[in-house]
């Protein structure tokens, strides 16, 4: 197992360090993947990092509180763009200057803060199921369920958390749970996106991998998140909340983000 050290992050209560796991395959231009709020093993990344593995370096990151990385206690407010922060002292760490990032669901947030925050690193953007809306309603029940009943999501499900997460599997879950109830409630009373009004100031190419039938995307929202990057390109496939691992569209998912990874750079490049 891999590990790099961070000296300190914000993720940590008092800004101290931490220790993130990750694993890496393949040569050529850097990817970073960032898996979504349940960890990589709940929607693997496995079959994107065989495809991206022929022509790139690609890195699936466990972030702080995830996986085999060191354990956080909460999700402060704010804790996206906070983790965009220590995704680039990860890059740092792991000496990777330009990266493209592909970043599901949570993940997908975390991505567009850092490419909000380091638009010179940041060579191409896949945004796989993102959140938008910080107002998601519809999906109260959902996190409600994350904190206090978390067995409901199944025992097939709960078995892939417990690998990925040890003991702690069901304190993942509420976590992530309670801070999005607080981040739907302040939606709800302000009516913003998650990003402040600055998803537009995004300069790397982006493309926007979406479901059809996303249960967390409220009506209207892709509506909205395209008039937010009207440059960016859409890939809208008959899948769920994860495309990338879709049992229909999971192959024809990670084959549009290759593509568009690949890209980024100039041919030869690597």
């Amino acid at each position: 197992m891999a590990y790099l050290a961070l000296a300190r992050s914000l993720v940590h209560p008092q800004g101290g360090g931490l220790r993130l796991h990750y694993r890496t395959a393949g040569r050529g231009p850097p990817v970073l993947l960032l898996h979504g709020g349940w960890g990589e093993r709940a929607y693997p990344w496995d079959a994107a990092m065989e495809a991206l593995a022929v022509e790139h370096r690609v890195i699936a990151l466990d972030r702080a509180g995830y996986g085999g990385s060191d354990d956080v206690p909460a999700l402060a407010d704010g804790f996206h763009a906070a983790m965009a922060e220590e995704t680039l002292a990860a890059l740092d760490a792991l000496r990777v200057d330009e990266v493209a990032l592909w970043g599901h669901s949570d993940g997908a947030v975390v991505a567009a803060f850092t490419a909000l925050a380091a638009p010179r690193r940041v060579k191409a953007l896949v945004l796989e199921a993102v959140h938008f809306f910080a107002a998601k309603p519809a999906s109260l029940p959902f996190f409600r369920d994350a904190v206090d009943a978390p067995e409901r999501f199944g025992p097939e499900l709960a078995a892939l958390l417990e690998q990925d997460h040890g003991a702690r599997w069901r304190e993942v879950l509420a976590r992530g749970g309670r801070a999005w109830l607080r981040i739907i409630a302040r939606g709800l009373a302000e009516r913003g996106d998650l990003y402040g009004g600055r998803l537009g100031e995004i300069a790397a190419p982006t493309l926007l991998l979406h479901g059809r039938h996303d249960p967390r995307t409220e009506p209207g929202e892709l509506e909205a998140l395209q008039r937010a990057l009207p440059a960016a390109r859409f890939a809208l496939v008959e899948a769920g909340h994860s495309p990338h691992t879709s049992a229909r569209a999971g192959a024809e998912s990670v084959a549009a983000a290759v593509r568009f990874i690949r890209g980024a750079w100039p041919a030869g490049r690597g």
